[in-house]
């Protein structure tokens, strides 16, 4: 058995549309995992990720949720749970900055949605797994933070990085909380990466200037967060390891 060999096993991701998620999820078929792909609104794209991920060998189901919403998050689980019957991996990958705006310009409606997005769907994901996971006898769970977490953020950002240190304190937090049950709790934290999400809220001086700070001269790829994530989520290789933030930035931040 190989240290990457996920057969026989369930991996949850979601925000599966595009970017990170999507290349996770095509990652973990490779390596032999039936995934369970959430989205939220763009079923073109978890269609594309679907498709994919046969393509590599693998199989996979979809699952629609607003995890925004505590109970459609849990629902999620439950949905997954009927159609494979376990849950060995999840991958809390759904997230936005959903807009650009300064701390005095935010309005109310939108510093809860920034929040809800990204830590809310965080915890009530997995708030309804961790029982799954004792039951089971050990589980993993890999969350995605940002670099937004640590540094502040970019212009405009704010409160997207609030909820994502919000998240990296929870990983820590929740790591300790379910270790005696053999439940890892782990994060990635990927810096300027070329996705859908920079396309929609970041213009190309904004960019430059990101690039600018960054000691490989270039943004990173979904492809190049998968392998920290299939490392984290292997009891083989990672089975120690809890409550770890592991920077993907090519060297903007060092801490």
């Amino acid at each position: 058995m190989g240290y990457l060999d996920f057969r026989d096993q369930v991996v949850v991701v979601t925000g599966a549309s595009s970017g990170i998620g999507a290349a996770a999820a095509v990652g973990f078929a490779e390596t032999g995992a039936a995934v369970a792909l959430h989205y939220h609104q763009n079923e073109e794209g978890v269609r594309h990720t679907l498709g994919a991920v046969q393509t590599a060998g693998g199989t996979a189901s979809l699952h629609q949720a607003d995890l925004a919403d505590p109970a459609s998050a849990g629902k999620l689980i439950d949905d997954v749970l009927a159609k494979h019957g376990r849950i060995d991996v999840l991958v809390n990958n759904a997230g936005d900055l959903v807009k650009r705006t300064p701390v005095t310009d935010v309005p109310d409606e939108e510093f809860h949605r920034i929040l809800d997005v990204n830590l809310t769907s965080v915890f009530a994901v997995s708030r309804k797994i961790v029982p799954v996971f004792r039951a089971q006898g050990g589980g993993s769970i890999i969350n995605v933070t940002s670099i937004a977490g640590r540094n502040g953020g970019g212009g405009g950002s704010v409160v997207y990085a609030t909820s994502k240190g919000a998240v990296s304190t929870f990983t820590r937090g929740l790591a300790k909380e379910v270790a005696p049950d053999g439940i890892r709790v782990n994060a990635i934290s990927p810096g300027v990466i070329k996705t859908p999400f920079h396309d929609r809220h970041t213009g190309d001086e904004q960019m430059k200037a990101m690039i600018g700070t960054i000691p490989m001269g270039r943004t990173g790829t979904p492809h190049e967060c998968v392998g920290t994530i299939l490392f984290l989520a292997s009891e083989r290789m990672a089975s120690y390891v809890t409550g770890q933030i592991i920077e993907v930035n090519g060297g903007q931040l060092m801490p």
